[in-house]
């Protein structure tokens, strides 16, 4: 694993968790398409389109400089790091879904408040799952309970 870490020194990948956020863009553009609907409920129709991607994949997706560093550091990534940000990952991932529904019962009642309260929602509790994901990457290990992940996924 030091080779890795030598591998990474200068580059945007965590020499710690050998994790990179540029992962976390993925679920960015989610947050900021969410963030739209109150004043554009078509946005819908895009936030659908959303689909969960795995690390690997979003990078031989991306234009990220070092996307094969990426790729082979995420397969050493230590397994506390990648047992956090993985279980992370999949929270984000049902949290997305779950969301998308509630702002379509939102949208589905015509009211204004009701659709922004669903959307400040979506995209306050996806922006904490994100954080979270972000400290991991960045070598630290945050706290997040059981119950405040119950709570984001509570319908």
């Amino acid at each position: 694993m030091e080779g890795i870490r030598e591998r990474v020194k200068g580059t945007n990948i965590n020499e710690k968790s050998l994790l990179a956020t540029d992962y976390l863009n993925h679920f960015n553009e989610i947050v900021m398409v969410l963030g739209l609907i109150p004043d554009m409920p078509d946005c819908l129709e895009e936030a659908k389109e959303w689909r969960p991607k795995s690390y690997p994949d979003h990078f031989r997706d991306s234009g990220f400089s070092d996307k094969e560093l990426a790729i082979t550091a995420y397969d050493h990534a230590p397994a506390d790091y990648r047992e956090m940000f993985d279980g992370t990952v999949e929270h984000m991932n049902r949290l997305v879904v779950l969301c998308l529904e509630r702002i379509e019962a939102a949208i589905a009642t015509d009211h204004h408040d009701a659709i922004e309260q669903a959307t400040q929602r979506a995209t306050n509790d996806l922006t904490r799952l994100i954080d979270v994901a972000s400290a991991i990457i960045n070598g630290t290990k945050p706290t997040i309970s059981q119950d405040e992940i119950d709570d984001l996924l509570s319908a």
